[in-house]
């Protein structure tokens, strides 16, 4: 297993990040909020995550290791694959998940696309022993990007990405544009427009 992955940021897409490493370009897919720590041409270390299918080989890269780790556990619970576990970290945070787990709270899961109310419960029930407390660990506010309006892509891209159409994620951009600031935090950008989109 691939268990992080140290490179050179060749290139990073809307979904994605490719790092240079011994001459070999490996593409880690990623959330929007991990995307935006990243900057082209600047060393990066990602821990990583490989899923193997029949037909694919896809490795996915994480902030940290926590993000990596909640990302693993949350497959174990039936019915959750890469795509939706991906879907958790890139709206709730490790110590949310943890919390909306073993609190039984259903409503904080079913705001991720892809859950539903049953599968919030099975994912309850499945992981409530598992999954442990919260720890505590505070993500540090993704790197800010350039004051130009990157974040917007960014948030549209990772909404498309994530099930809404590309109407829904321009009103979501738009609802949350107001928090923004100088500094945008695309994480929480993120998060916030995908509880405007729960909402709707």
């Amino acid at each position: 297993m691939i268990a992080f992955v140290r490179g050179e940021v060749a290139a990073v897409t809307l979904s994605s990040a490719v790092l240079e490493v011994g001459g070999v370009g490996l593409e880690l897919m990623c959330t929007p909020g991990t995307l935006a720590t990243l900057r082209v041409g600047t060393p990066a270390t990602l821990p990583t995550s490989m899923v193997v299918r029949e037909d694919s080989l896809t490795i996915f890269g994480f902030l940290d290791e926590d993000e990596k780790q909640v990302f693993e556990i949350v497959q174990t619970a039936s019915g959750v694959g890469p795509k939706v576990a991906q879907a958790i970290v890139a709206v709730m945070s490790p110590d949310d998940v943890r919390r909306a787990i073993t609190t039984e709270d259903v409503k904080a899961l079913t705001r991720v696309p892809g859950i539903g109310q049953k599968g919030a419960q099975r994912i309850i029930l499945e992981l409530k022993d598992r999954i442990g407390p919260p720890v505590g660990v505070h993500h540090p506010a993704a790197a800010a990007v350039p004051a130009t309006d990157a974040w917007r892509d960014q948030v549209h891209q990772g909404l498309v990405g994530l099930g809404w159409s590309a109407k829904e994620s321009e009103k979501a951009v738009e609802a949350v544009a107001p928090d923004a600031g100088d500094a945008p935090d695309v994480g929480a950008l993120l998060r916030a427009a995908l509880r405007t989109l729960s909402r709707a």
